[in-house]
């Protein structure tokens, strides 16, 4: 009797440990085999390519020896990306299973991490381990107490203004117009109007002009061309309670070099990015982000079918004449998903491997993404890592690591409604331009004189009307 007494309690504490070693999620530990890891992220193009050639390296070298196996999948969008994310987390009928990984920028980590799903990786990384990596990138993954790690920083971007150069060099010498006008944000609004009159004047037909600018990421020009005039538009307290500042001055300033050049057909919008603008000739310079512009087309394609090459020329992002340097920093980062300790120590082993110098280095130049360690961020280191760089890309990293090294880094604060005031502010003004410079064309096509018809929307009332409407969007969503 006391012989299977014995027996069963030990059957009973194998059991419990094996029970302990799989985790919540069930999934299989190191002792019983491979830790297996997925990692759900939105790059595509190049940007998937590269991820997946390191994943397939770092599962045959030291995943292999370690006992970790990882799978990357792509899951769309950004957007789509936070959707399937915040399904699974909310365990919704059809989601999928939570990654181990997955890419996030702050407002989703923060969302995720309310309920309770995402690990501090603080513990997982020594002293010396974190003071590899640039400081500013881990501060921005730090969404509760000072100090944690909730978001892994992999690899980072900055805005950067592109240009169709072949289009711009013969408007450049017909009225000196040149690239240190480009530098601010009031120089570019002056040189699409005199872009839309030069080109306005080679046809016959009055007001027929060409816009010369458009740019991706609205809510990237209101956060920071706000900072840049001083003015943080939110701030979260440490008990997260929420401060708009959004003053009238600064608003005007905002719309004054947007939506009026916009509404006059200086600045234009129709494609699903600017790129896309670029590509059918509708604009010849872009703002938008460092990684997004290895999408710059190499050509220029007319209604009829007919295309030419042009080359890209890559300049600082405009800031406001007399403001302080600040440039945006985003990117998203990499958060785990707080399963067994075998499973988070796992995804920390991958994370560390990916951001080392040499595999962070080959991301960023297959990406246009900006390596996250301070040994990587040296553009002579990237220019011997093996392969080189190609002259595009020589230029995406130099302008953007110049703007790292020249300007605060500035990341909005996450916060609980930080995804709908985002949205507020990337659709409220561009969708107010671009309706009302509709507007103006369709009464202008119905025989309205142009002047009259663009009156009421460079008046001063309609900008009144927009702040106020914008003001209590924005207001509801910080308290």
């Amino acid at each position: 009797m006391r012989v299977t007494k014995a027996i069963m309690v030990l059957l009973l504490a194998a059991a419990l440990m094996l029970a302990g070693c799989s985790g919540a999620s069930g999934r299989q530990s190191a002792a019983q085999g491979p830790v297996n890891i997925s990692v759900w992220t939105y790059y595509n193009g190049e940007q998937l390519a590269a991820f997946q050639q390191l994943v397939d390296e770092f599962n045959d070298g030291v995943g292999k020896e370690k006992g970790i196996v990882v799978k990357g999948s792509n899951l769309g969008s950004v957007n789509d990306l936070r959707d399937a994310v915040m399904n699974s987390a909310d365990g919704k009928i059809g989601a999928d299973p939570m990654p181990n990984i997955f890419a996030a920028y702050p407002d989703t980590a923060y969302a995720i991490d309310q309920r309770g799903m995402i690990a501090d990786l603080s513990e997982y990384l020594s002293d010396e381990e974190r003071d590899l990596y640039i400081e500013g990138y881990l501060q921005e993954g730090s969404l509760g107490a000072s100090g944690a790690i909730e978001i892994f920083p992999v690899a980072k971007s900055v805005e950067v203004f592109l240009l169709n150069k072949t289009d711009f060099e013969p408007f450049a010498q017909a009225t000196g117009v040149d690239y240190d006008d480009l530098s601010t944000f009031e120089g570019v609004t002056k040189a699409a109007q005199q872009y839309y009159e030069w080109t306005d004047a080679q046809t016959s037909e009055p007001n027929d002009g060409k816009a010369l600018f458009g740019r991706d990421a609205m809510a990237n020009y209101m956060y920071i061309g706000a900072k840049q005039l001083g003015v943080n538009l939110v701030t979260v307290a440490d008990d997260g309670t929420v401060k708009l500042d959004f003053d009238k001055a600064t608003a005007r300033k905002l719309w004054d070099n947007y939506y009026i050049p916009f509404v006059k057909g200086h600045f234009d919008a129709t494609g699903h990015y600017r790129s896309d603008d670029i590509k059918t000739g509708n604009i010849i310079a872009l703002v938008g982000s460092s990684s997004g512009a290895t999408y710059f087309p190499a050509q220029v394609s007319n209604d009829v079918g007919e295309t030419r090459d042009i080359e890209m020329q890559v300049l600082p992002c405009p800031q406001f004449a007399g403001s302080k340097g600040v440039a945006v920093q985003q990117g998203a980062g990499m958060a785990v998903v707080d399963t067994s300790a075998e499973e988070v120590q796992a995804c920390v082993e991958f994370l560390k491997w990916f951001t080392d110098k040499e595999q962070n280095i080959v991301f960023s130049v297959s990406s246009g993404y900006l390596p996250v360690t301070k040994a990587a961020n040296d553009i002579e280191a990237i220019r011997s890592a093996e392969g080189g760089l190609s002259e595009r890309m020589g230029q995406i990293l130099s302008v953007s690591l110049e703007t790292v090294a020249e300007n605060e880094l500035y990341t909005p604060q996450a916060f609980e409604h930080g995804t709908e005031f985002r949205e507020v502010l990337e659709y409220a003004m561009s969708d107010a331009a671009a309706a009302d410079a509709q507007a103006v064309r369709d009464q202008v096509a119905s025989g309205t004189p142009y002047d009259q018809a663009i009156a009421p929307y460079v008046a001063d009332e309609r900008f009144d009307t927009w702040y106020q409407e914008t003001r209590a969007q924005l207001e509801e969503l910080a308290h």
